[in-house]
């Protein structure tokens, strides 16, 4: 158990050690008008090593958030169309044969950056899909006989879109499971949409965006992420949240099919742990949990045919499970 010096140790660490976030966030808003929520989660997904899976429709900056981000930190980015011809060896790299020293060497794919746009996921064959994937858990790729690891931060962030269903391969559960966060991209407001338009019409002209932190910098910072203390209140109120997926009984019972993943609850507490970090404080509070329960939960749960047939959606449950589950 700690005492209140260590935390206020923790705290004046965690000051110190985020202090880059607020140029990160400005100069992302240099080229991203709005869509706070969705940097947010995304600097949450760099804070704990966690990818992201973004949902939305076309032209609501996805790609644009994702690429500002990697050049604000001074990452490699590096962005992968998905389509349903391509092959394994288009994201990972292959043997190729050199004939002038009778030799195979590797080519790497693009996967080996930090930043990896994996745009419209759902467009590709399962086999590719799988091989990105499989460099996400495992954080290194073989390429013939090699191992190569990937360098950190290592991050996918992958798009797709919720309404275009044909010519797509729906990602599978335990695929699914491999994302942090499921974030859904909402319309921006009237008026920053009137922003976006002057910018683009060259009328209020953005600014380019320049490097404001660094990899050093994000690597400390998961560090403190991880020093940040969580009271075993706190962890009983997250076990029992995720717990409430798996429940057979009563109202919430009928709705789910299965429940989340000891994944989720892993990925709750730590992303809670990224939340204070970025309020600048060292220690986690109920909210912290509440504000991002739906982004861990949302693609962790199989509806039920009652569920499907009253149109209810995996957030209505998170929501019921919300008022349900007493916080301490």
């Amino acid at each position: 158990m700690q005492n209140a010096m260590d935390i206020e140790a923790i705290g004046m660490q965690v000051r110190n050690d985020n202090a880059f976030l607020k140029a990160l966030k400005e100069e992302c808003s240099k080229v991203i008008v709005g869509q706070e929520e969705m940097i947010d989660k995304l600097i949450i997904g760099l804070l704990t090593k966690g990818h992201v899976l973004l949902e939305g429709l076309p032209g609501l900056a996805k790609t644009l958030s994702i690429k500002t981000l990697a050049t604000a930190v001074g990452g490699k980015f590096s962005r992968i169309q998905f389509t349903p011809d391509l092959l394994p060896a288009d994201i990972i790299g292959t043997m190729i044969y050199n004939p002038g020293i009778n030799e195979f060497s590797v080519r790497k794919g693009p996967v080996f950056a930090n930043f990896i746009l994996a745009d419209e996921i759902n467009r590709a064959p399962a086999k590719v899909q799988s091989a990105l994937l499989e460099s996400m858990q495992e954080k290194q790729v073989t390429i013939g006989k090699e191992s190569f690891k990937l360098e950190e931060p290592f991050l996918v962030l992958a798009t797709q879109n919720p309404i275009e269903q044909e010519g797509t391969y729906p990602l599978p559960e335990a695929q699914l499971d491999r994302f942090m966060l499921k974030v859904k991209i909402e319309y921006p407001e009237r008026e920053e949409e009137r922003q976006i338009m002057r910018r683009n019409l060259g009328i209020d002209a953005s600014a380019s965006v320049s490097q404001v932190a660094s990899i050093e910098e994000i690597i400390k910072a998961r560090q403190t992420v991880l020093k940040i203390y969580m009271d075993e209140k706190i962890e009983s109120y997250i076990l029992d949240l995720v717990n409430a997926t798996r429940s057979k009984e009563g109202e919430i019972g009928m709705l789910i099919n299965y429940g989340a993943s000891p994944r989720a609850t892993i990925n709750l507490a730590l992303a809670s742990r990224a939340i204070a970090f970025m309020r600048g404080r060292g220690y986690v509070i109920p909210d912290d949990v509440r504000v991002i329960a739906k982004d861990i939960l949302r693609h962790r749960m199989g509806l039920s045919y009652e569920a499907e047939a009253e149109n209810i959606t995996q957030d209505n449950i998170v929501d019921k499970i919300l008022q349900t589950v007493v916080v301490p």
